[in-house]
């Protein structure tokens, strides 16, 4: 290589670093005085560096990294390349300053903190571009064990736009795109898509391999049945050097640095153009989706100044031209090209590209099943809930169903007689033709079925603990529940208050069991408790929940703040958020909690 030759540099180390500051410092100091530009993400458990500069800067740079012995065994990418000619795409991607920064993790593993981060010690096992490559060829030899060709899976880790322009393509094999605007959708697509990996061998790949790390590793933490995950060692990267005429990589492979992308000898594109169809792949232009912000491919015929577009998946979700807010534009409907010819404008080239069905209907919104407390109903709960439904109406649908124990009407005396007994004038029940029934998910041991419509008195008064001896009942409210599913589903996620979220936190306790009676994607609890069921003591619960509680012992007179903190408890570290509020026995709909039910909400949209 000559002085002047120009590289880039892609590296990663999954690693405990035991003095971020130290390690700091090193780059600073290295990266500045070697000229070097672009991005260094350092964390507690490693490091992810893509960097460019002078060939010779850059083999200097490696050689003192290598000298570190945290960076034994790192795989370093150096590639040759032009130096950065297009500002607007350099500046894009990094590469017209020097960013370093201390980041919690190397890539963004969850957009919002639901998931406990699995293990990367937990990996899929690497395999080398030419054992890819031999397994893909052969469909079916893995450590020389003979694998059914129905039992092997490719996985693509990357996002909708790179994967649009390049990905592997081999007969007869199964390809899972998942189809994701970023790294961090990426957990909810293998939570929905699990069947489809359980019990294969699943073949993941990246553009360089470190996204295959901790995805891999989470698939693994999944248990039986998924065991079998190996991943492409340096990515689409190190394949393509391997097998310069693409190999079974058909494409282009797309690159977070101003080269945009990577192609082999192979001239055929993958990509085509989001307006016309025709062949595409060049994300020069750098056009983004009016809503999301994601790149798109708009060939050169298509392209016009301050043009709109839409992509795919704001399509496929009902945002169009009706949700974009009107821009001022003194311009013409139409303009005439450099050839004289007329040229549409942006709305109307939106107008054509939004003729697609996916672009009309409104935005889903997240169904939500809500289970009431105990001697409540669906309907009461629904006047009770009445400012979270409004204040979520654009988010969620709440659809609200009776417990199904019912429970005899009961009322306490007014006052007593001097010997503890009622009074005859306190005995008179309250009128009975306008109450409504009341139920509960979980009742008494000794509790006896409504059997008519006589007001009874309470045994006893009011016991803020009796929620401790509702134990019985359980399996029919799941049955009833499976039915409910059956019947009125699907739910994303479930909302339980008070005896309603233990009787959720119970059904997220058996979430693996319950797969294909009683799916969902999420539970909010709020002022909860936990059952003394076995699933409780078998080890934490891995499902995403929002617990909402009272902060303030005897705020709550029904269930204490730390029953309701002992339930938060029994989900993963990472794998729930908690709302503490100075208030009692409701579900808060001011700021700043609305706005935290709304961020845990907008994780699942």
């Amino acid at each position: 290589m000559s002085q002047d030759e120009y590289g880039v540099l892609l590296y990663y180390r999954y690693t405990s670093i035991p003095d971020l500051d130290n390690l700091l410092s090193f780059y600073e100091s290295n990266c500045s005085s070697l000229g070097l530009l672009g991005r260094v993400r350092l964390s507690p458990n490693g490091v992810n560096v893509t960097v460019g500069g002078q060939f010779v800067s850059l083999e200097k740079h490696i050689d003192a990294v290598k000298s570190n012995s945290l960076f034994e065994g790192t795989d370093f990418k150096l590639a040759s390349c032009h130096y950065p000619l297009d500002d607007k795409v350099a500046r894009e991607c990094g590469f017209t300053s020097l960013s370093i920064r201390i980041v919690e993790e190397l890539v963004t593993f969850s957009s919002y903190p639901l998931l406990k981060h699995p293990e990367v010690s937990n990996a899929g096992r690497h395999l080398s571009a030419a054992e890819f490559h031999s397994v893909l060829r052969s469909a079916g030899q893995i450590g020389g064990d003979g694998i059914d060709d129905k039992q092997l899976v490719l996985l693509d880790a990357r996002n909708l736009y790179e994967t649009r322009i390049g990905k592997f393509h081999v007969p007869h094999v199964e390809t899972l795109d998942p189809g994701i605007r970023q790294y961090s959708d990426l957990p909810s697509w293998i939570d929905d898509n699990a069947e489809q990996l359980k019990g294969k061998n699943v073949l993941m790949y990246c553009t360089g391999g470190i996204r295959c790390e901790m995805a891999s590793a989470y698939i693994r933490s999944k248990g039986a049945g998924f065991e079998n995950v190996f991943q492409l060692f340096g990515g689409i990267q190190r394949y393509l050097e391997q097998y310069p005429d693409g190999g079974f990589f058909k494409g282009k492979n797309f690159v977070f640095d101003h080269r945009i992308s990577v192609g082999s000898s192979d001239p055929n594109i993958m990509g085509t153009c989001l307006l016309c169809g025709t062949s595409f792949d060049d994300y020069s232009s750098r056009c983004r989706c009016i809503h999301c912000r994601m790149l798109v491919l708009v060939c050169d015929s298509c392209q016009i100044n301050d043009g709109v577009y839409v992509c795919e998946l704001c399509q496929k979700h009902g945002k169009g031209i009706e949700s974009i807010p009107s821009i001022k534009n003194s311009k013409s409907e139409a303009a005439l090209d450099q050839n004289g010819q007329k040229k549409l404008s942006s709305d109307s080239k939106l107008s054509s590209q939004l003729s697609s069905k996916h672009a009309s209907g409104p935005p889903r919104k997240l169904r939500i099943l809500c289970l009431h407390g105990f001697r409540q109903n669906s309907s009461s709960f629904k006047g009770r809930t009445a400012s979270l439904a409004k204040k979520l109406k654009s988010l969620a649908e709440l659809v609200f169903v009776d417990a199904p124990h019912e429970l005899p009407f009961v009322y306490q005396p007014s006052s007593t007689e001097p010997d503890g007994s009622s009074s005859l004038a306190s005995q008179n029940p309250p009128p009975s033709e306008n109450c409504r029934r009341k139920y509960a998910w979980l009742v008494a041991p000794d509790f006896i079925e409504k059997n008519d419509t006589d007001w009874k008195i309470a045994n006893h008064p009011f016991d803020p603990l009796q929620y401790q001896g509702q134990t019985d009942g359980f399996d029919l409210s799941l049955s009833y529940l499976k039915r409910v599913f059956s019947e009125e589903g699907p739910f994303d996620g479930i909302l339980g208050f008070s005896q309603g979220a233990a009787m959720a936190a119970s059904v997220c306790a058996r979430q693996q069991r319950l797969k294909g009676e009683i799916d969902f994607r999420f539970a909010i609890l709020c002022s909860g408790f936990p059952l003394p069921i076995p699933e409780l003591d078998q080890g934490t619960i891995n499902c995403p929940s929002l617990h909402i509680f009272g902060s303030e012992p005897g705020k709550d007179r029904q269930i204490t703040s730390q029953a309701s903190r002992n339930l938060a408890s029994l989900f993963e570290d990472g794998c729930s958020v908690v709302i503490e509020h100075e208030s009692g026995h409701i579900i808060p709909t001011r700021s700043p909690y609305i706005d935290n039910i709304k961020n845990f909400l907008q994780r699942f949209l």
